[in-house]
């Protein structure tokens, strides 16, 4: 801080201005500097369906065919 010490109100002034261009200064030059990411392409769509692959499911495990649907309890008995 001996840099402030005998100095007019002035001279502070210009100091703090030198200060803030210089700060503007290097923030203009990162961001200058900042590698902008590539660009990701698209991602591709799944070869089957929703559907297709669960009637693979369901060949395979004949057993648990339907077990994701839902049954109607009767109350009738």
């Amino acid at each position: 801080m001996q840099i402030l010490f005998n100095k007019t109100l002035e001279q502070c002034r210009q100091l703090g201005a030198r200060g803030g261009r210089a700060f503007a200064r290097n923030q203009r030059l990162r961001k200058s500097q900042t590698t902008v990411p590539p660009v990701t392409p698209l991602p591709t769509p799944p070869l089957e369906t929703v559907h297709q692959a669960s009637l693979l499911l369901d060949a395979q495990f004949p057993w648990l065919a339907g077990a994701s649907t839902r049954r109607r309890i009767s109350l009738r008995g």
